[in-house]
This record gives structure tokens, sequence and C-alpha cells, in this order.
């Protein structure tokens, strides 16, 4: 079985910044809120939902879909590698041997 090996945290807040990046033209450190600085809004939080899932094979639902787990890139990261971890953790328990991406 080969496994694919996971995008390290600095590898995750590139594509997130970079993906930031392209659709705002604003450059944000990864400690901005980027909601409070006004760079993007609400209804964008959707966009950055349906990105992290298909970037990242990850499903953000629940409790997980909360504005403060969107406010910055080191926010998102985070959310993204606990919900690859937990994927990981569950896959292990299905064995099915599919991979999602």
């Amino acid at each position: 079985m080969t496994t694919t090996p996971e995008p390290t945290a600095d590898v995750i807040a590139e594509r997130i910044s970079r993906f930031l990046e392209e659709r705002t033209k604003t450059s944000f450190a990864v400690d901005t809120d980027v909601f409070a600085s006004g760079g993007v809004n609400s209804l964008f939080a959707m966009e950055l939902v349906v990105f992290l899932e298909e970037a990242f094979d990850v499903e953000i639902a629940g409790s997980d879909l909360r504005l403060d787990n969107m406010r910055t890139v080191t926010a998102m990261t985070a959310l993204v590698q606990r919900l690859r971890a937990e994927d990981a953790a569950g896959a292990g328990d299905a064995g099915d041997g599919a991979g999602r991406g």
C-alpha cells in the first residue's frame, strides 16, 4: 500500500495564503483576522469552506462550521490538520483501502 505523505503545516498555510491572495488581491499575514481586517466578508466564508474541503480532501461540518475556524490562515491550517488526522484515524478503522485524493 502506497500512502501520500501528509502536507506539512507550512504547505497547507501556503496554499491557503495563495488562495486568499488570488481571490482578494490582498496578502495576509498568517495570524491576521481576514474578516476583522475587512479583507473578506462572511459570505466569503463559504468559499473558504469549499476551497479547504476540495484542496485538502476534508469535510467541514457541524461544530467545525464556525467563523472562528476561518479567521486566520493559522486557524484554517489547524482545522485542516485536525480533520485530516481524524480522517486518517477513522480510515484505519474502516479499512476499505480507498484513497480520497
